[in-house]
């Protein structure tokens, strides 16, 4: 269900009810959360945090005019997904964070590689995915970036 939303509050009110009421507290804690220099966007038709090209100006390497993207939260047609590119690219987050989760969450972990999906909305563990998100730093996040994705 990708939108065509130009900002996060058009896209937010684009939302179903009640989707709306927990995506707005996605937000939340991500604008809590996320360290000092992650910009809120729209990407890829989903609310986005991204590092921003002033600070990263090479942008994303499969599409250098957007800016570096680190997370994401979307409304899909049977769920709520959440995109955090670190966790794809760090196993050590992987582990913690998969390790962590049923200590939030009695809901089976529905997660591929980067993306977690939640069927329903409240088995979405807000404290834990802000936790996820005061991890990494856009300095970080560049660097485990770079290391894991850029040819040398």
């Amino acid at each position: 269900m990708k939108s065509e939303a130009k900002t996060p509050d058009e896209y937010l009110a684009e939302l179903p009810e009640d989707r709306k009421v927990a995506i707005q507290k996605l937000r939340e804690v991500a604008l809590k959360n996320l360290p000092t220099g992650f910009k809120e966007v729209i990407s890829y038709g989903m609310l986005g945090y991204v590092v921003p090209h002033e600070i990263y100006p090479k942008g994303y390497h499969c599409t250098p005019k957007l800016p570096l993207p680190f997370f994401n939260v979307a409304s899909q047609k049977n769920s709520i997904n959440i995109y955090h590119m670190a966790i794809y690219a760090d196993t050590n987050l992987y582990n913690w964070f998969v390790e962590e989760y049923p200590k939030h969450s009695a809901a089976k972990l529905d997660m591929g590689k980067g993306c977690i999906r939640f069927k329903k909305i409240d088995a979405i563990p807000f404290e834990l995915i802000g936790e996820l998100l005061s991890k990494i730093t856009p300095q970080q996040w560049i660097e485990m970036y770079e290391n894991a994705f850029i040819k040398k």
